[in-house]
């Protein structure tokens, strides 16, 4: 009968709760120590590519050279030499050139007229869009800061749990 309270005594150690209470205690925003934390910069596929057509290795992509290098990438894909291509040649040419048949921009949203062929006038005015949203100098030559996007829902960047600067909102 003296067994009986050493075996009590053990299974109690040994539960689950009892070995939470004595590992350390690792809160859900904060990743194992074992693991690098969470990038917070970022880049949309899209950037990567347009960042990747930089011909003359100077650091910095010009309209020009993102004429040129879509046009290059189009053809690749246009192997009818139709000047047109549909939507899974488009998620063919996603994959190959933004990394995901899935990425943005979608081939809805390249496609103006709905007619389910891309053009590659459509697809240049597609670019031309995007690249007018990343310069944000307004300069016409991209920079690799100007492709990166900061990602604030890993609280930088005036996230909730940062205090604001100057009078500006908090992030919701």
């Amino acid at each position: 009968m003296r067994q009986l309270p050493i075996i009590v005594a053990s299974l109690l150690l040994a539960s689950p709760c009892a070995a939470q209470k004595a590992g350390p205690s690792l809160s859900p925003q904060s990743p194992p120590a074992t693991q690098p934390p969470s990038a917070t910069i970022m880049a949309e596929p899209v950037a990567v590519m347009m960042g990747a057509c930089d011909a003359n290795n100077d650091a910095q992509v010009t309209r020009v050279e993102l004429t040129a290098c879509v046009a290059r990438s189009f053809v690749m894909f246009d192997t009818a030499n139709r000047g047109m291509v549909g939507y899974i040649v488009f998620a063919d040419w996603a994959e190959r050139w933004l990394g995901d048949r899935n990425a943005l921009p979608s081939p809805f949203e390249v496609d103006s007229n709905g007619d389910n062929q891309i053009t590659l006038a459509e697809l240049q005015t597609q670019f031309s869009k995007t690249f007018d949203r990343f310069d944000r100098d307004k300069n016409e030559t991209l920079v690799r800061a100007e492709l990166l996007t900061l990602d604030i829902s890993r609280g930088i960047g005036g996230g909730r749990d940062r205090p604001s600067r100057r009078g500006e909102p908090r992030a919701p």
